[in-house]
């Protein structure tokens, strides 16, 4: 392509797709092969304009089209591999017992409010499973990782959150999670 570079966001359904030549369902035109990519340039309603690779520009109906998830910030490189996601569920689970533990001291009475959150403050922690997948939050290096079992890689490289603005007087202010 030499006008403009081509970036996909969406693909046609496995089965291809019904294509018009405006959003009209009276004026069909050439089909979309199957799993096509193609860009969402417009929308009307249901109907959807797409451009494809070669320039050509159509209207479908834009609620059967399969959004392309986009890249993840910090993926342009090769991605870093751990070996063991051990360490990674070792820092998880000891995050969550400090956060447990703070909160116990709350609940008692034995903390109170501002205590807990100063003594939470900057803990962060990110965990999901499901089945043999597994999502952990690395705060060391900052990033989302994915482990398949067996090795644990870079899924996404998360920035840092903002400090959230100070409430009014009298309303409620939820625990904040960045640098201090």
């Amino acid at each position: 392509m030499d006008e403009f570079e081509f970036s996909p966001t969406h693909v046609a359904p496995p089965g291809g797709m019904a294509t018009w030549a405006a959003p009209d369902p009276g004026r069909p035109s050439t089909p979309l092969d199957p799993l096509l990519p193609v860009r969402l340039i417009g929308r009307q309603g249901d109907w959807g304009q797409v451009l494809c690779s070669n320039g050509w520009s159509t209207w479908v109906d834009g609620r059967l089209l399969v959004s392309l998830p986009e890249a993840p910030p910090g993926a342009l490189g090769p991605p870093a591999r751990t070996a063991d996601p051990r360490p990674a569920l070792a820092e998880a689970e000891g995050a969550l017992t400090r956060y447990r533990s703070l909160l116990e001291d709350l609940a008692a009475g034995s903390s109170d409010l501002e205590t807990f959150r100063d003594r939470s403050r900057g803990l962060r922690i990110g965990l999901v499973i499901d089945g043999e997948e597994l999502w952990v939050f690395d705060p060391v290096h900052d990033r989302w990782c994915y482990c398949d079992g067996l090795q644990l890689q870079t899924y996404a490289v998360a920035g840092r959150p903002q400090a959230a603005p100070p409430a009014p007087p009298g309303a409620y202010e939820p625990t904040r999670t960045g640098e201090p």
